[in-house]
């Protein structure tokens, strides 16, 4: 049976991802992988503040509590996705790799990730 980390590892060798980081709502890291001189504590650190905010975002829009949200920037994505009501996933992209199909498998893939937990 996979571990947690097998599937953070697994998630990191993918084509165009820089990082892969499931952590607890407090912003602490539970398992990370991350290349290009990422530093997965200090991002995870900023994380829930991104999901709190798409919390309140949410209740005032009538739509509820955060799932998964992804954020553009420049030189790539930032796919969040809440794994269970204490951990979430945060994958960094690169900007020209296909988020559509991850977006897909984690979500598809969800309910199994948590069980590793």
């Amino acid at each position: 049976m996979p571990t947690i980390h097998d599937v953070v590892l697994a998630l990191s060798d993918r084509p165009g991802v820089d990082a892969v980081i499931l952590l607890g709502r407090d912003g602490l890291p539970i398992d990370a992988q991350a290349g290009n001189g990422l530093d997965p504590d200090g991002l995870a650190a900023l994380i829930p503040s991104v999901v709190a905010a798409c919390n309140r975002l949410g209740t005032a829009a009538g739509r509820g509590d955060f799932g998964t949200g992804v954020v553009e920037f420049a030189a790539g994505m930032l796919l969040v996705s809440a794994i269970t009501p204490e951990t979430l996933l945060a994958i960094l992209v690169a900007a020209d790799s296909n988020a559509g199909v991850l977006l897909y498998e984690i979500q598809r893939h969800r309910s199994a990730i948590a069980e590793l937990l």
